[in-house]
């Protein structure tokens, strides 16, 4: 598909000076409600995800609802072109450099089926290359572009599991974390800034995905994908480098800061092994 995407207007859509946030992965989870957030302040959205057909429907309900201009760009960010460059994110990576973005969510991921040395190393590195390749190329190119023009926002969604051992998608949210922050230092002082979002359980398609059970979680452990989209986007707003929203979960990150790193190991293969056995 082209790296243009398609404009669909509505009646009383947002003036063409209405600022503009691209979101990955924006049919589903998280990128939706960031996307509902952002619609209901008046930004021109444009969504990325694979599904075209879920694209046009969810752009739609937002268009109706909000009375904003949505387009759609559907991408995988995991293809490969034949040259060895990733096609999916250069679709990306272009529009962004050729027409004005203020602010960029990289939301678009997906967790692994197997443990680390059940999965087979092809389908590792296609989650490097949407959760680490992506966010890191995306996030670069909209950091040029907002920098010359001296505002704007990159908002990555990482996780709690990068404070874990919790296998290959805790490193790769890892890498997301202490990259934002190493951009945020950067940035500072160019009027752009880098937030890393750091959500703990969230009821969303993502365990379905992954055919894991959860039921067995507490209440307690889970946060509505609505307060990780305000928290998010209000940290962001402010200027924070780190964003974790739910109250359960700062306490958990900021005794993540000092805990033994052993102690970390400990309670992260405890968590592994007992997913694995309720699959």
């Amino acid at each position: 598909m082209s790296s243009t995407p398609s404009l669909r207007p509505v009646p009383a859509a947002a003036a063409p000076e209405a600022p503009v946030a691209l979101i990955t992965g924006a049919t589903s989870g998280i990128g939706l409600a960031i996307a509902h957030e952002l619609a209901a302040d008046g930004y021109r959205l444009i969504l990325v995800a694979r599904d075209l057909e879920r694209l046009d429907a969810t752009a739609v309900r937002l268009m109706h609802r909000y009375r904003i201009v949505c387009e759609v760009l559907s991408c995988d960010l995991s293809r490969t072109e034949g040259d060895g460059t990733i096609g999916g994110i250069r679709q990306v990576t272009d529009l962004i450099d050729s027409r004005r973005v203020d602010v960029v969510v990289n939301n678009a991921g997906f967790g692994l089926r197997t443990s680390l040395l059940r999965t087979d190393p092809a389908e590792l590195a296609k989650l490097d290359t949407v959760l680490i390749r992506a966010v890191e190329d995306i996030s670069w190119h909209a950091a040029h572009a907002m920098r010359a023009r001296g505002r704007g926002g990159i908002v990555n969604i990482a996780s709690m599991a990068a404070v874990t051992t919790m296998g290959t998608y805790a490193g790769a949210k890892s890498h997301v974390l202490i990259f934002t922050e190493s951009l945020a230092a950067e940035l500072a002082g160019t009027g752009v800034t880098a937030t890393a979002v750091l959500p703990g359980f969230v009821r969303t398609e993502f365990h379905d995905r992954m055919d894991v059970d959860m039921s067995h979680l507490p209440a307690a452990a889970w946060v509505d994908v609505s307060t990780v989209a305000r928290q998010g986007l209000r940290d962001a707003r402010a200027g924070k480098v780190v964003s974790v929203p739910g109250v359960q979960y700062k306490l958990a990150y900021a005794a993540a800061q000092v805990l033994p790193r052993p102690l970390i190991r400990f309670a992260s293969n405890g968590f592994r092994f007992t997913r694995q056995s309720r699959r």
